[in-house]
C-alpha cells in the first residue's frame, strides 16, 4: 500500500488498540473530577445536613406517626375487627386496660394521650385519669358480670362508653395517615370513612393560607411600585451617585432583621413617631391616632421595607443593561414618553420584574419574625402557625403537613414562572 493508505499505530486522536493516548488523557480528567468533587463535598454535606435532612424528616412526620401503633398494638389489632357501630367488645376494653396500665408504668402515656387528643379534644385528661385510677378500678374476678372491664373504664370516665373515643384511638393508631394534610385544609375523616369539613370554630388553616397569599401578593406589588423607580434612578445615575444609592439600598442587609422590625414598632405605635408627626401637622387629632401596629397594616409596612432590596437589585441588574438610546430613538420616531416606556423600556425590564417579584413573593410567604412581632393576632400568617405547632403544641405532623403544602405551592409557582417566562431569563446579575 502507499503511504497514504497506512494507518498509524497509535490510532487517531482517540488512540488505536490499547489507546495509550486516551488513557493518558482520561487519568488527569478523572483526577480533575475527583478534585472538583472534593471541593464541592463540604457544601453538599452542609446543604444535606442543614436543609435536605430536616426537610425530609418533617415531610416524613407529616404522613408517618407510629407512636400510638407501637404503644397499643393489641388494642388496635382488636379494633380492626370492630364495625364502628356501638361499643367494642369486652376483649377490647380488657386489652386496652392492660396496655394503658403498662404505659403508666413506662411513663409514656403522655405521648399517646396527646396524639389521641389531637383527633378528639378532651381525651388527654381521660387517658391520664384512667391510668391513675386503673389499679383501683379493676373488677373483681370472682364477680360474674357481662362486661366488667367496660363498666370499670366507664366508671373512671364516661368517655369510655362513647364510641367516638374508640374511633379516635383507631384513627391515631394508623402508622401512615393523611389526617395531618386533611387538618391542614380544614377537613377531617369521619368514622364512616367520608371526608367532611371541620366544625366552624376549627376552620383556621385555609383562612391563613389565603391571608398569606393575599399579603404576599400585596407586598410584591408594593415592592414593585416602590422599587421600579428606585432601580431606574440608580441605573441612569452617574457612577458615583449610583454607587451611593446602591449603598443606601444595601444598608438593610447590614442591619439585623430583629432591629429593623422593632424599629417599626417604635415608629408605628399609637404614641410613636409617625402618629406624633401626623398630629403635629394636623392630619389626625390627638384622640384619633391611627392604629398601625399589631395588625395587618404593620405587617405589610414592615415586610415591604424588609423585602424592598430583593426587588430593587434584580431590577437594577436588568435596567443597567438597557441602552438609554432606545428611549431617545422611540421619541425621535414620534412616541410619547408613556408609549416609549410601555413599548420599549417595560418589555426589556420584564426579566428583572419577574425575578424580583418571584423572590419577594416566595420570601414573604415564609416570613415569620416580622408578622410575629408587629402583626399581633390580626397580622399572623401561616408561617406563625407552623412555628406554633413546632414549638408550643409539638404537633410536628401537622406542622410538616402545613410546610409541605407551602412547599408544593412555591414549587408550583416556580414551575409556572419557568413555563411562562423562563428561569433562564431571570435578571439576577
Amino acid at each position: 500500500m502507499g503511504g497514504g493508505d497506512r494507518v498509524p499505530q497509535g490510532g487517531g486522536p482517540g488512540g488505536g488498540p490499547g489507546r495509550p493516548g486516551g488513557l493518558r488523557g482520561a487519568i488527569p480528567f478523572r483526577r480533575d473530577q475527583l478534585r472538583a468533587l472534593g471541593l464541592v463535598a463540604p457544601l453538599l454535606i452542609f446543604v444535606g445536613v442543614t436543609f435536605i435532612a430536616p426537610l425530609a424528616t418533617m415531610l416524613t412526620r407529616s404522613v408517618h406517626d407510629p407512636v400510638v401503633a407501637d404503644a397499643l398494638p393489641e388494642t388496635l389489632a382488636l379494633l380492626r375487627d370492630w364495625d364502628g357501630d356501638g361499643l367494642p367488645a369486652e376483649a377490647v376494653y380488657e386489652t386496652a386496660a392492660r396496655e394503658l396500665e403498662r404505659l403508666g408504668e413506662e411513663r409514656t402515656i403522655g405521648q399517646v394521650a396527646g396524639r389521641v387528643n389531637r383527633v378528639q379534644g378532651g381525651l388527654r385528661s381521660v387517658f391520664t385519669r384512667t391510668v391513675r385510677e386503673l389499679a383501683d378500678a379493676a373488677p373483681d374476678p370472682a364477680v360474674a358480670a357481662e362486661t366488667p372491664w367496660r363498666d370499670a373504664l366507664a366508671g373512671i370516665d364516661p368517655a369510655w362508653a362513647d364510641p367516638m373515643t374508640w374511633h379516635a384511638v383507631r384513627t391515631t393508631g394508623e402508622r401512615f395517615t393523611s389526617r395531618h394534610y386533611l387538618n391542614a385544609v380544614d377537613r377531617e375523616r369521619l368514622p364512616d370513612g367520608t371526608i367532611a369539613r371541620q366544625p366552624e370554630e376549627r376552620r383556621i388553616y385555609l383562612r391563613l393560607f389565603w391571608r398569606t397569599l393575599l399579603v404576599s401578593g400585596t407586598i410584591t406589588v408594593l415592592c414593585l411600585l416602590l422599587g421600579y423607580p428606585i432601580a431606574h434612578l440608580i441605573a441612569r445615575a452617574p457612577p458615583r451617585r449610583a454607587a451611593l444609592l446602591l449603598v443606601l439600598v444595601l444598608v438593610p442587609f447590614w442591619t439585623s432583621l430583629l432591629v429593623r422590625t422593632t424599629s417599626w414598632i417604635v415608629l408605628l405605635q399609637t404614641q410613636g413617631v409617625i402618629n406624633d408627626l401626623l398630629v403635629a401637622i394636623g392630619l389626625v387629632s390627638d384622640d384619633g391616632r391611627l392604629a398601625m401596629v399589631y395588625n395587618m397594616t404593620g405587617t405589610i409596612i414592615a415586610m415591604t421595607h424588609v423585602l424592598l432590596p430583593f426587588m430593587v437589585l434584580p431590577l437594577y441588574s436588568v435596567m443597567r443593561g438597557i441602552p438609554p438610546q432606545y428611549m431617545s430613538a422611540a421619541a425621535s420616531l414620534g412616541a410619547t414618553p408613556v408609549q416609549a416606556f410601555l413599548r420599549v423600556y417595560w418589555p426589556q425590564s420584564l426579566p428583572g420584574v419577574g425575578a424580583g417579584a418571584l423572590l419577594v413573593f416566595i420570601l414573604s410567604i415564609g416570613f415569620y419574625i416580622t408578622p410575629a412581632l408587629v402583626g399581633g393576632s390580626d397580622g399572623q400568617l401561616i408561617s406563625n402557625m407552623i412555628a406554633y405547632h413546632m414549638q408550643t403544641s409539638l404537633n410536628w405532623g401537622l406542622a410538616g403537613a402545613l410546610g409541605g403544602i407551602l412547599l408544593v405551592g412555591v414549587l408550583a409557582l416556580y414551575l409556572v414562572y419557568d413555563r411562562l417566562v423562563g428561569v433562564e431569563r431571570m435578571g439576577l446579575s
